[in-house]
């Protein structure tokens, strides 16, 4: 299939370009260059809304709920789901991630789960690149739900418009656990599984972290995703950031540029630096810094000049 043929399949909405564009970006293939040039071209104007959270939270489950929520509205919805899996095996769907799979024959539903690859933010490099495609194939909300380790999903905030921190009651000490990073990102939270024992503590152990940013003041929620409980609500919240952000738009796009290009300057020059080091004579000086006959920097300072001399 040709990248002339993917862009008009994903035009049309057709799932089967939209995966190929993906695993195409996702590994790099031949073409994907030129093709995530042209998808970049057709996007903006989806609304993309991270679901972040610690495991057991649920967060699977709400996005489930959110679906159906978005469906009803006559949204076009698409998730990214990012799982811990290697980049061996694929980014097969996980546990309860199955439930997911009742939209399958939904034509306004498109799924793709995702291996993070290594990537400690909990958000593969890849993803970014996977979010351009379906706003390129018009799905006006776009969930990406992270992998679930607690703190360090901090990169969430940096390829979503709005940013849902989920988490459940209970959690005790692991509120306070987390309050340099994750808590600090919400735009909007939710403690699900509010039927259990321990919710109102959950909401004021929130309260303290709920900061008014520029006229938005992060709203808590309560829901139950097993039954869609206060989905309604989530979603009425989630409409009102949209509206907002909306009119502020241009600046936060352009703070986005910003930390987009740089990501993928670190990208490129991770890739230069590992095919560097792989090389025969690199390998040789690697001895030598074991031996204490050569310093790290030294070496480094040769990669470096070995790079830009490339260029």
């Amino acid at each position: 299939m040709s990248n002339t043929d993917i862009i008009k399949g994903i035009v049309k909405g057709d799932r089967k370009a939209i995966s190929k564009a993906i695993t195409m970006i996702e590994d790099e293939l031949p073409g994907s260059k030129e093709l995530y040039f042209q998808l970049y071209k057709m996007s903006g104007s989806s609304f993309v809304i991270g679901i972040a959270g610690p495991p057991g939270a649920g967060k699977s489950t709400l996005v489930n709920c959110l679906v159906k929520e978005f469906r009803s509205r006559g949204d076009r919805v698409g998730v990214i789901a990012v799982d811990p899996t290697s980049p061996v095996s694929g980014g097969a769907l996980l546990g309860d991630r199955i439930r997911m799979l009742e939209h399958s024959l939904d034509e306004g539903v498109y799924i793709r789960s995702m291996a993070s690859r290594g990537s400690e933010g909990g958000i593969s490099r890849a993803t970014r690149k996977a979010i351009v495609v379906l706003d390129a194939a018009k799905y006006t909300k776009i969930l990406v739900e992270t992998v679930g380790i607690g703190q360090t999903e901090l990169d969430i905030s940096k390829v979503s418009d709005l940013t849902v921190v989920v988490i459940m009651p209970q959690m005790g000490d692991e509120v306070q656990a987390i309050k340099a990073g994750l808590m600090e990102i919400g735009d909007i939270f939710v403690v699900n599984k509010s039927d259990l024992e321990g919710s109102d503590k959950a909401v004021l152990q929130i309260l303290p972290f709920v900061k008014e940013k520029d006229g938005w003041k992060p709203p808590v929620i309560r829901t139950s995703a097993k039954n869609c409980s206060g989905i309604s609500e989530l979603a009425k919240s989630i409409s009102m950031y949209e509206e907002w952000f909306r009119n502020r738009q241009q600046k936060e796009n352009l703070n986005r540029v910003v930390m987009e290009v740089k990501e993928a300057v670190y990208s490129k020059l991770e890739n230069l630096i590992n095919k560097a080091m792989d090389e025969k004579d690199t390998r040789a000086m690697l001895y030598k810094i074991a031996e204490r006959n050569m310093d790290p920097d030294t070496l480094a300072d040769l990669i470096i000049k070995r790079i830009f001399k490339n260029f």
